[in-house]
């Protein structure tokens, strides 16, 4: 069964999310957004590992810390290639430059990669619209949807790489899934897919 930490930080008050298996000695970190130590600590006293770092996408709020935490754990970091620049190594080069010298271990996942991390078994879902590069992650009965979705509203489109078009699109199609799944956004309170379909205006009627 899964465990997971909701650490709120930063000055957009992000969603970051420590996600294990109960039985796992190790975890993941989802969009670590700022204050390495913070997780660094937090994880030590929790006697666990980070085996990895998960990225819903490259905006700067959600990856501040990751530069940090990766050289000191030596954890590779999971995103997709839409918002990673493979010869710079910058994720989204407008909002947060790096040399790929200062990040290299980075993985890309997409649309239906499953995962084996921390005794979890994650799919990836392709959703951009936020990002040209955003995903969604579903375990067991959880959905991370980062900036894609939100209790009661969406991800802006206004930034480079967004469309709202292509968000809408994304939207549908996590508005046809079956489940209810327990969604876990990238920033506010949590809700469950049921509830966005029936209240959220931007996924209503889809």
């Amino acid at each position: 069964m899964q465990k997971i930490d909701n650490v709120i930080l930063g000055t957009y008050e992000n969603n970051c999310y420590i996600v294990r298996d109960e039985a796992s000695p190790t975890c993941i970190l989802v969009d670590p957004s700022c204050d390495a130590p913070c997780f660094l600590e937090k994880t030590q006293k929790m006697g666990l590992t980070i085996e990895a770092i998960l990225l819903t996408h490259g905006h700067f709020d959600h990856v501040l810390a990751v530069k940090e935490i990766a050289e000191k754990t030596g954890c590779p970091v999971w995103m997709h290639k839409g918002d990673h620049h493979p010869e710079t190594g910058a994720m989204l080069e407008f909002f947060y430059p790096l040399s790929k010298e200062e990040l290299s271990d980075v993985r890309y996942c997409d649309e239906g990669d499953v995962l084996h991390l921390a005794g979890l078994e994650i799919t990836v879902l392709a959703t951009p619209g936020h990002t040209n590069g955003s995903v969604c992650y579903q375990f067991e009965d959880i959905l991370i949807t980062g900036d894609t979705l939100f209790a009661g509203s969406i991800g802006r489109t206004d930034l480079p790489g967004g469309s709202y078009q292509t968000i809408q699109a994304s939207l549908s199609r996590l508005a046809a899934l079956e489940e209810n799944y327990h969604i876990l956004p990238g920033h506010g309170e949590e809700s469950d897919l049921a509830t966005e379909k029936r209240h959220n205006p931007y996924l209503r009627g889809m």
